[in-house]
C-alpha cells in the first residue's frame, strides 16, 4: 500500500521503517522527563506528536523534532517543575525568534566552517553511539543483549533494502519480546482512556527561571546541532531542497512558543535524527508525519498507563535503532576525509565534543580558533 500527497509525503512501507529511525533518542528522555519532572504525560505525548507531523508536512523531507536535549538531561537529573521546563521554552523560543527575525541566525552559521560542523557532526554520533552500547544494548541482562545482537544483525542484512527495511523487523522484534515477557495486558487495557492536553500560561517568573537554568545551557547545542549541523545534513542528503537556515529558525522558534501553553515539552529539531530516519528508509516527510501520529495516539489513548505502553519499546531494541542513527551520522565525515587540515580541525572538535562538560559550546568555539590558525598554516607543520 502507498499513499502521496503532492510529493511531500509518502506513506509506505519505507516510510513507516524510517519513522522508527530516532526513536531511540526521544522516547527515553521524553519518559524519563515525564517520570522524573511529573509532566503531563498526554499533554508531553500528543504535543511532542502534533509537532512532528506539522513539521513532515511543512518540509516534506524527514525532518524530525526531538527533545532539546540539554534540558532535558538537566529536568531529569535536577528534578525540575513541569512550570520552570515550559518558562524554559518559551524564552529559547522567543531567542530564536530575535536571532531569525534579525538575520543574527544566518550570519552564525555563514561563519562556520565545514571542518566545525563535521566535527559537531561526528561528536554527537560519537555521544549517542557510546549512550546505544553503555546504557540500551545492555540493558535487561543477558536476554537484552541477545535481543540486541538479534535486531543488530537484522539491521545489516536488510539496511537499504526498500522492499524490506529493517526498521519493521527490529521493532516488531521488539514488540514480540515484550508481547512474551514484560507487558502486562490486563493493567495495560485498566489504563486505556481519552486524554487531551492541559491548557497552562507559564508565569513571567517561570520564564525567567527556566531561561537561565534551562535555555542559556541549550542555547550553544541548538545553533550548533539543531540549526548548523541540521542544515548541513538535510543539504547533503536532499541536495535539491535548497533548505534555508530562515525556515529552521521560524519552525524552531513556533515550536517552542507554542508548547509552553498546552504543557508540551521544548522541542527542537536534529542532524541526528534525519540522518537515522534516512538510515532506515525515510525519505519524504511521511517518516515524521508516521512518527508523530504514533506519540499522538499514545498520548491520547494510553497515557494513563504510559509505563506499561512503553514496554512495547524495550530497551535493547532502542539502542539497535540509536546505534545506527549515530553511525549514519558520523559518516558525513567521510566528505572532508581528504584534506588533512579540514580532517584535523574536525576530530579536534568530535574529541571535544564528545569528552567534554557542554562540549558542543566548546568544540565549537576552539574549532572555529583552530581553523583560521589551519588556514594561516600555523598548524600541522609537524604532521
Amino acid at each position: 500500500m502507498r499513499l502521496e500527497l503532492a510529493g511531500r509525503v509518502r506513506l509506505d512501507r519505507n516510510e513507516l521503517s524510517g519513522a522508527f529511525g530516532d526513536i531511540g533518542t526521544d522516547l527515553p528522555l521524553i519518559v524519563g522527563m515525564v517520570a522524573a519532572c511529573g509532566l503531563d504525560p498526554a499533554s508531553s505525548f500528543i504535543m511532542f506528536g502534533l509537532m512532528q507531523i506539522l513539521t513532515g508536512i511543512a518540509y516534506g523531507i524527514p525532518m524530525p523534532v526531538q527533545p532539546l536535549k540539554a534540558m532535558a538531561v538537566l529536568m531529569i537529573s535536577q528534578k525540575l517543575s513541569g512550570s520552570v521546563l515550559y518558562g524554559a521554552g518559551l524564552s529559547i523560543g522567543a531567542v530564536m525568534l530575535a536571532l531569525t527575525l534579525t538575520n543574527l541566525l544566518q550570519w552564525i552559521v555563514k561563519v562556520i566552517p565545514k571542518s566545525v560542523v563535521r566535527g559537531i557532526q561526528f561528536g554527537l554520533g560519537l555521544n549517542l553511539a557510546m549512550l546505544a552500547m553503555k546504557n540500551y544494548m545492555q540493558a535487561d541482562g543477558t536476554g537484552g543483549c541477545l535481543l540486541a545482537g538479534l535486531g543488530f544483525i537484522l539491521t545489516v542484512v536488510f539496511i537499504g533494502n526498500k522492499k524490506a527495511p529493517p526498521a519493521v523487523f527490529v521493532v516488531s522484534l521488539g514488540v514480540l519480546y515484550a508481547c512474551l515477557f514484560s507487558v502486562d495486558f490486563s493493567r495495560l487495557l485498566g489504563g486505556l482512556s481519552v486524554r487531551l492536553p492541559v491548557f497552562h500560561v507559564p508565569e513571567q517568573r517561570d520564564v525567567v527561571s527556566g531561561f537561565l537554568l534551562l535555555a542559556i545551557p541549550q542555547i550553544a547545542l541548538s545553533i550548533s546541532n539543531s540549526v548548523i549541523a541540521t542544515k548541513r545534513t538535510v543539504d547533503d542528503l536532499f541536495p535539491e531542497k535548497a533548505l534555508t537556515i530562515r525556515k529552521i529558525g521560524w519552525t524552531y522558534s513556533l515550536m517552542n512558543i507554542v508548547n509552553p501553553f498546552f504543557c508540551g515539552i521544548p522541542t527542537c529539531h536534529g542532524a541526528g535524527g534525519i540522518a537515522g530516519h534516512y538510515a532506515f528508509g525515510g525519505r519524504t516527510g511521511g517518516s515524521v508525519v508516521i512518527y508523530g501520529a504514533l506519540f499522538a495516539l499514545i498520548g491520547v489513548f494510553f497515557s494513563g498507563d504510559f509505563a506499561e505502553f512503553m514496554k512495547f519499546f524495550p530497551m535493547p531494541v532502542l539502542g539497535v535503532i540509536l546505534l545506527f542513527e549515530a553511525l549514519s551520522l558520523m559518516s558525513f565525515i567521510r566528505n572532508i576525509a581528504s584534506s588533512k587540515k579540514c580532517f584535523f580541525v574536525s576530530l579536534v572538535v568530535a574529541l571535544i565534543s564528545f569528552a567534554l562538560p557542554y562540549g558542543y559550546a566548546a568544540g565549537l568555539l576552539i574549532g572555529l580558533a583552530l581553523d583560521a590558525l589551519v588556514k594561516k598554516e600555523k598548524v600541522l607543520n609537524h604532521f
